[in-house]
């Protein structure tokens, strides 16, 4: 006999997931919570409610202030319901930031330049919407079965001009907040001593789950954790892989 979780991940569509039938039962549970309190809720996927539930470590009420916060968010930064192209060519003609190939699990991979960023030269607005952006463009690339993303930041030539700590606490909010159990991992590569002053400043508002995913790797390292995370016909070449990184200015027909 069907336990209520199993035939809820049934019904659902979620048999073939590996899910913990509890875990949807509870997914349903949520749903329940948030539509009678945001009608909007309806139109996320059971999926997105996963997330939510996990970020919370599955407390119900945590969970459901989560969501219905996102979605008073979405409505504000999305009020066409995407952020498009127009919406953030200022960022894009930058070419810091290239969303390509997957890793060996495959999760798509985000590569970002740090040596690009310019506080100075940023609007902050701006900014946040290129954020969410690129996580929405990165999420259409999961392939079926996978939820998260993985990054490579690669600091080289990183300096003060390059520091800018309130964009990336704009950008950690949004993904933290927003998009929960998205990421996967991050490398950070050819990390400056510099650097570090900015992430001791940052550090504090990642959460606990979050900090985990953040790998340091030794310049010693790079080459074999990067291939031991990373097919070489997926891998860019500045790292030696197949891979040619092609960025807005390369690929985009606008003058």
């Amino acid at each position: 006999m069907e336990s209520g979780g199993e035939e809820q991940a049934r019904q659902n569509g979620h048999g073939g997931d590996g899910g913990d039938p509890a875990e949807w039962k509870k997914v349903a549970e949520l749903r329940a919570v948030v539509e009678a309190q945001d009608p909007a809720a309806k139109e996320e996927n059971d999926f997105m409610l996963r997330r939510f539930l996990r970020a919370r470590d599955h407390n119900i009420s945590k969970a459901s202030a989560m969501f219905l916060k996102y979605l008073a968010w979405k409505r504000a930064a999305k009020p066409r319901g995407s952020i498009t192209e127009a919406d953030v060519r200022g960022e894009l003609v930058q070419d810091k930031l290239y969303v390509q190939g997957f890793d060996k699990t495959g999760r798509p991979m985000i590569y970002l330049f740090g040596n690009r960023h310019f506080a100075a030269k940023r609007d902050l607005e701006e900014f946040k919407r290129y954020v969410v952006y690129i996580l929405d463009n990165t999420c259409t690339k999961l392939p079926a079965g996978q939820e998260k993303f993985a990054s490579v930041v690669d600091l080289k030539g990183w300096g003060y001009a390059n520091c800018d700590i309130r964009a990336k606490l704009a950008a950690l909010e949004i993904m933290q907040n927003y998009y929960p159990e998205r990421l996967g991992r991050v490398f950070l590569i050819h990390v400056p001593y510099v650097f570090m002053a900015a992430w001791k400043m940052v550090y504090p508002f990642i959460d606990d789950n979050t900090k985990k995913k953040f790998v340091f790797v030794a310049d010693k390292d790079l080459d074999s954790t990067l291939r031991d995370a990373i097919d070489v016909s997926q891998l860019p070449e500045q790292y030696g892989g197949k891979l040619r990184l092609e960025g807005y200015k390369s690929s985009s027909t606008c003058n």
